[in-house]
């Protein structure tokens, strides 16, 4: 599943195991209950972490549980629920009151990949992992979010085109010329974990007011948040003025 640990203002996310981290409905209600909680201990100056045990950060929606319905409609409406329950997820993220890094020790797929996007920062190993999405291979449309999120983050048409319509596979170091990451020059879990960790004690040390971050955030990405419905505030006013 996943756990949450707080080392002083830094919070670490991480879904645990040696499995490809498929997102369950109880997995993706863990994840929910978590970011509630980081939220709720969120003070100035906080940010987040989320990583991976494993060769897999996610490989994405639990399709085994869908296609397990035991009929073709049965497994669409497994797999809508999926889809309908991760939204609060995406939501929770992009509205956080606080820097978020998405620390990558390996593959990131579909949903997966949609989790690490949902962040501020992106960092992958240099040695292994790939961003996939993988829909149009195995005949899949892609909802509404994923999309929007995806136009989002992703500034290049053709890095969009090449990913979502040619199912391209994208290493580390490609994903960082392509924009999508922030950082592939990591040779193991632990170097890319400590490179996160470096990341996060800088921005915490900004001592950032989490609400106006948060507003920002909502304002710079605004198809996304229309989306998910998150309307940013007209003013949040910081208590340095």
């Amino acid at each position: 599943m996943c756990t949450l640990e707080k080392r002083g203002n830094l919070f670490f996310l991480t879904l645990t195991g040696d499995d490809d981290h498929r997102f369950s409905l109880t997995l993706i209600e863990s994840l929910i209950f978590a970011l509630s909680q980081v939220k709720s201990q969120a003070v100035h100056g906080s940010a987040l972490i989320t990583t991976a045990h494993g060769k897999f950060f996610s490989n994405g929606f639990d399709l085994a549980w869908a296609q397990s319905a035991g009929s073709s409609s049965g497994a669409v409406d497994r797999l809508h629920h999926l889809v309908v329950s991760f939204k609060p997820v995406v939501s929770a993220l992009l509205s956080l009151p606080m820097p978020t890094i998405a620390t990558l020790p390996g593959h990131a797929a579909a949903a997966g990949f949609l989790l690490a996007l949902s962040h501020d920062y992106v960092l992958m190993r240099r040695d292994r992992g790939v961003l996939y999405m993988s829909e149009v291979d195995i005949g899949l449309t892609l909802p509404d979010y994923f999309t929007a999120l995806m136009r989002s983050k992703i500034g290049s048409a053709s890095a969009r085109r090449d990913i979502l319509l040619a199912g391209r596979k994208v290493k580390g170091e490609e994903a960082v010329r392509m924009g999508i990451v922030d950082s592939a020059a990591h040779d193991s879990e632990e170097g890319v974990v400590e490179a996160a960790v470096r990341l996060g004690e800088q921005l915490v040390k900004r001592k950032w007011n989490g609400e106006v971050y948060a507003e920002i955030r909502k304002s710079l990405y605004p198809e996304i948040c229309g989306v998910l419905g998150l309307v940013p505030k007209t003013v949040v006013a910081s208590s340095k003025l």
